[in-house]
């Protein structure tokens, strides 16, 4: 065990911490959540706009004026997701590098807007030839989730070509007595400008070589179809949450690293799922953003069933106050208490469990929801304190989301039991070994 240990604390703990630290990594993941407030404000009147009580869905029927206003919050929080990203992205890059963030941010939006393609609408018709007037305008589809990955690309080279003009001083700077807010928006002038010429440059490439048309196009083919297709099979599934653990089990936010590549994938996908669910059709994808919250109950590694364990089951003083602690956040899917406090963190025994549960629990929810036995996200996007099982119907708008994650916690019971009992055996022997030795000290004294 202590080789093993040896092993990862040498090995494998700098390269992931490397990872973990990786500034456009860190960029694209806290971007990203910079727009997981919207969602989740969105999905609640969603929620709301499509609740399953037939008296209300009658009665919405009969009011689609209602209806449709009730989803104005909705299309004004998820149709902007890929706007939002972009934004934060080139923010959070800026802030890292210490450059004026909010410019950044400002010029990537002028970059995502001019690689943007513009779709022509019929505005009328030549009331001399009958032919049709049309008028250019964006593809306001392309603010969404579908363009998250666009998003993400032009913020990081935007930022980037901001800082390099910056080193190299090529920035116009005015006297010291103009006031600070007009001197940095003139100091960002000239990287704007750059930043706007290479990507009004990319948009003429792509559109006059090749097939694609587009650079949403061109990265939809070459880096959103394949990550999608890994990143929601069944095998793919399973591998992205066992990176997470094995992250975990490092003392790394394992969620935090892989969802700066996989959550751009799955909240794509939430969104179609979203879109059919306000239209009334099927939903059809399975691992979304959300497939991901019915799996962690009680935190990553779905531990809140290990945290059931030491509350009911413990025999060694120290188990036992930490299940009296861990359950709580456990029941507000937060862990730390658990991961840190056990700990599972480089614990060869624990470990294990804490990568299958998981496994087990991706498993059961991807099967499940493949044969029909429980319905699929529709698109609801939680906050991640939600108690489970009422999460679990909440994301699937269904009674058969809150059994199966039900089911999850007993299932990874089972799992997590064992080791806990062997952990908690060594733990037990070590505190009866303490007070033998402390009884022992004392009778040496008092003889």
């Amino acid at each position: 065990m202590s080789k093993f240990n040896s092993f990862l604390e040498t090995k494998v703990m700098p390269v992931a911490g490397r990872l973990a630290a990786q500034r456009h990594l860190g960029a694209l993941r806290d971007g990203i959540i910079l727009a997981m407030p919207l969602i989740i404000i969105g999905s609640l009147f969603l929620i709301i706009a499509n609740f399953p009580i037939t008296a209300w869905t009658n009665y919405l029927a009969e009011h689609p004026t209602l209806k449709t206003s009730l989803l104005y919050p909705y299309r004004g929080t998820f149709e902007i997701m890929g706007l939002v990203a972009t934004f934060g992205v080139a923010y959070r890059l800026a802030e890292s590098y210490k450059l004026d963030a909010l410019a950044s941010a400002a010029i990537s939006l002028a970059a995502y807007f001019v690689v943007s393609p513009f779709t022509s609408y019929v505005i009328g018709q030549d009331p001399n030839t009958g032919a049709d007037i049309l008028e250019n305008a964006y593809n306001t589809g392309l603010f969404t989730s579908k363009g998250l990955f666009v998003g993400m690309v032009i913020a990081i080279l935007s930022t980037e070509i901001y800082r390099k003009i910056t080193e190299m001083n090529i920035v116009i700077k005015l006297p010291d007595g103009v006031p600070p807010a007009v001197s940095r928006s003139f100091s960002a002038l000239i990287p704007a400008f750059v930043a706007v010429v290479v990507a009004w440059g990319l948009r003429l490439l792509v559109e006059n070589i090749g097939d694609f048309g587009s650079i949403h196009n061109v990265v939809s083919v070459l880096l959103q179809q394949p990550l999608t297709t890994l990143g929601t099979s069944l095998v793919g599934t399973i591998i992205v949450f066992i990176l997470i653990q094995m992250l975990w089990c490092l003392g790394l936010h394992g969620a935090n690293i892989v969802n700066a590549v996989i959550l751009p994938v799955w909240l794509t996908l939430t969104q179609e799922n979203a879109m059919s669910f306000e239209a009334g059709e099927p939903v059809k994808n399975i691992v979304t953003n959300e497939f991901n919250d019915i799996v962690f109950i009680g935190g990553s590694g779905t531990t809140l069933s290990l945290v059931l364990a030491m509350v009911f089951f413990a025999r060694s003083q120290q188990m036992k106050q930490l299940g009296r602690l861990g359950i709580g956040p456990g029941i507000f899917n937060i862990n730390e208490p658990v991961t840190f406090g056990m700990p599972i963190v480089l614990n060869p025994i624990m470990m294990i469990p804490f990568i299958l549960a998981p496994v087990a629990a991706v498993i059961m929810t991807f099967v499940s929801m493949d044969l029909g036995l429980v319905a699929k996200p529709i698109g609801v996007v939680t906050p991640f304190t939600m108690p489970p099982i009422l999460n679990g119907y909440i994301i699937t708008g269904s009674i058969s989301g809150a059994i199966l994650q039900l089911a999850i916690i007993v299932v990874s019971f089972f799992i997590y039991f064992p080791f806990f009992k062997m952990w908690d055996t060594q733990k037990l022997a070590e505190e009866k070994g303490a007070a033998t030795n402390t009884t022992s000290t004392e009778n040496t004294v008092n003889m």
